[in-house]
């Protein structure tokens, strides 16, 4: 009786130890973010300015990966960072015919099929105008978020208010999850969306007077830690923003903002975009506070997944429930490809049921890009935009001047017009392994809407400025930082590109002349920013007018022009000579529109013979070129181009200086050693 007495004493204190060590253990949840960004209407895998399948993008694709991605995780959720309905032939095709009331635009189509949890705005969402926006939006299955624009006017759509939020600043959404142990719980996760505050530069015409853009990184500071008070237990930012400054990440108005807002207390993971990059990758390894292995930005996963769906971003969380709240134990992100372009080899196969649901818009995009409009009498390729004149640059310059001429108001008809654009698609920004296929690609012949859209890639409007010839040489010395500084007296390789320099920002000023001194420093950064003020890469700058009186110098720099450009150059101040200040004609007319006018009025169909018996001549005039460098020493300067046989015949008959094809590195590239010496 003793000893069964010990023996029920001793299993109780047992149970005792056991519960209160159960009760102690906290619980463990592992959690993942998944997130596409930057899809800009690439629903299909498919491109529309080639006609071929195109493994390399599209949701289609991505979302096996997604697929792939909940399976292997207990607790899983989507969410999208936004630049969703332009940028591809199928945004421009639902845009031009329009939404009918309860139609629903293909991107949501498709992505109501995978269980979005939120969606955040990006910029290019307004592009089409807010009206468009706001039907596109009604098509989608899933909440949006926006935390820094609010209604401008007195009142703004579904009867919100001037100074309240013109979309919902951010959810916190009770989520069940699994613990490692099989209990379930509801975890609180809080979701904030930011745009870049330019949106009102960029996107003037469309929104001047009816939102306000506040600052991203200001909005966060005043409304996570609301979100805290308000219970959310983790909180995921969803900027469409790049990284940005990480000398100065308090710039309050910065575009960029996505490295201080890891710095902001309470943020617990960044998935981001607009750049169109991919993080954590070894580019960003030598940034401060950066752990591109575990993508952690200041000790926060971070990730940015490409765009077009090139890539998924993923964050992995392991979360621990301790004394009530939640705790991040452990954290990571990467970006996961749809496309292996080492090997030249497809990663995942693309979903039908995504095919299935935008069959229909498909279709239509195929037969709206198909539209003649024209033909041309040589081949417009944009293989060597980044290193010489080119025709698919002058054809657009030719358009601008020519729609600027014709609206001109008298007053300004006595000064001479000028055209500012640059080269889109020029091999991307050296980030994936399908940038070396993105180069505009037109053949001589019968030209369609997609190849004015190939051409011109964005939905801009055309705007005129007014500006000195003192403010063009420094417009351009900012493009020149297109270019890296090569040393005249060293014989090692030197890269001609600065890849850190976006060629949408390599702007080409057509009917001046000019050379470009690469062995000097570069007088601006690539948002142009003042980095030498002694600077001078842009010689021999000069203006010929009509009666053959050339002008140079102090003459050049006191007369004025009319610059011929889009409204995101034309109203983003960054540009020497950009503003509103500066802007004096704003047209409704889109660069694409004055491109298809242009074509078409400079070919002409003849219907006896059925063929086109006049054409548009793309041959670009060679305003621009480097200065010649003088040295003893035998050079090595190299660029890269597309590795293609197509791009090895245009380049053998275009260049204009000597090159030489040496290799194909591990992007795609082919690598070409080009002379700017002045024994050419």
């Amino acid at each position: 009786m003793y000893k069964k007495s010990l023996l029920t004493t001793a299993l109780a204190i047992m149970l005792v130890a056991c519960a209160q060590q159960t009760a102690q253990t906290p619980a463990t949840v592992n959690l993942r973010i998944l997130e596409t960004s930057d899809l800009h209407a690439n629903i299909m895998d498919y491109n529309y300015y080639t006609g071929n399948d195109d493994p390399t993008i599209g949701l289609a694709r991505t979302a096996s990966l997604i697929e792939a991605a909940r399976q292997s995780a207990i607790n899983a959720v989507l969410v999208d960072n936004g630049d969703l309905l332009q940028g591809s032939p199928m945004g421009d095709y639902m845009a031009h015919t329009g939404l009918q009331p309860g139609q629903v635009h293909p991107v949501y189509k498709a992505m109501n099929l995978l269980d979005y949890t939120v969606g955040n705005i990006g910029n290019h969402e307004f592009n089409y105008g807010l009206d468009f926006l706001h039907q596109s939006l009604a098509g989608a299955r899933f909440p949006y978020i926006n935390a820094n624009v609010y209604c401008a006017a007195a009142t703004c759509w579904d009867g919100i208010k001037q100074g309240q939020h013109l979309f919902t600043p951010y959810i916190i959404k009770p989520t069940p999850v699994t613990d490692t142990n099989g209990e379930s719980h509801t975890l609180n996760i809080g979701y904030i969306g930011f745009v870049p505050p330019q949106i009102l530069q960029w996107d003037q015409q469309n929104l001047r007077g009816k939102v306000r853009a506040d600052s991203i990184l200001e909005t966060a500071k005043r409304l996570v830690p609301e979100m805290k008070a308000k219970g959310a237990d983790i909180i995921i930012a969803i900027p469409h923003s790049g990284i940005g400054s990480t000398q100065n990440p308090g710039d309050p108005m910065a575009e960029n903002a996505v490295y201080a807002i890891t710095q902001v207390p309470g943020v617990n993971a960044v998935l981001f975009g607009h750049s169109h990059s991919i993080f954590p990758s070894q580019r960003y390894s030598a940034l401060p506070n950066v752990d591109v292995n575990k993508g952690l930005m200041n000790g926060v996963p971070a990730v940015m997944p490409g765009r077009w769906g090139d890539n998924m971003g993923q964050v992995d969380f392991t979360l621990s429930l301790q004394d009530g709240k939640w705790k991040v134990l452990n954290a990571s992100a990467k970006a996961v490809p749809i496309y292996d372009g080492i090997h030249k080899k497809p990663l995942v196969t693309a979903e039908t049921r995504i095919h299935q649901a935008v069959a229909a818009e498909d279709t239509g995009t195929k037969a709206f890009m198909e539209r003649p409009i024209g033909a041309a009498s040589a081949d417009m390729y944009s293989f060597l935009a980044q290193v010489q004149d080119d025709p698919t640059v002058q054809m657009v310059a030719n358009a601008q001047i020519a729609r600027v001429k014709a609206q001109l108001p008298k007053s300004l008809q006595s000064l001479p017009v000028l055209s500012a654009s640059a080269p889109f698609k020029a091999g991307g920004r050296h980030s994936t392994t399908s940038d070396a296929d993105q180069y505009i690609q037109v053949p001589k012949g019968v030209l369609s809407y997609k190849n004015a859209a190939d051409l011109y890639l964005y939905p801009n409007t055309m705007v005129a400025v007014k500006v000195t010839g003192a403010e063009l040489k420094d417009w351009l010395e900012c493009s020149a930082n297109q270019f890296n500084q090569i040393d005249p007296q060293s014989p090692k390789p030197q890269q001609l590109i600065n890849d850190g320099h976006p060629t949408y920002n390599f702007d080409i000023i057509d009917g001046i002349s000019y050379r470009i001194d690469v062995t000097q420093p570069s007088k601006f950064g690539r948002d142009c920013q003042l980095i030498n003020p002694e600077a001078s890469r842009i010689v021999d700058l000069s203006y010929q007018d009509a009666a053959g009186k050339r002008y140079s110098g102090d003459a050049f720099a006191h007369q004025q022009f009319i610059v011929a450009t889009n409204n995101y150059r034309a109203f983003g101040g960054k540009f020497s000579g950009t503003g509103s200040s500066h802007v004096v004609m704003e047209l409704p007319d889109s660069n694409r529109e004055a491109l298809v006018a242009y074509i078409t009025e400079k070919s002409h169909f003849n219907s006896a013979t059925g063929s086109y018996d006049a054409t548009v001549d793309p041959a670009a005039d060679y305003n621009w070129d480097f200065k010649d460098i003088k040295t003893a020493v035998p050079l090595d300067i190299r660029f890269e181009s597309q590795n293609s046989p197509k791009a090895d015949a245009f380049i053998r008959l275009q260049q204009h200086r000597p090159m030489t094809k040496l290799a194909v590195n591990d992007l795609g590239f082919a690598e070409y050693r080009i002379d700017l010496t002045a024994t050419h």
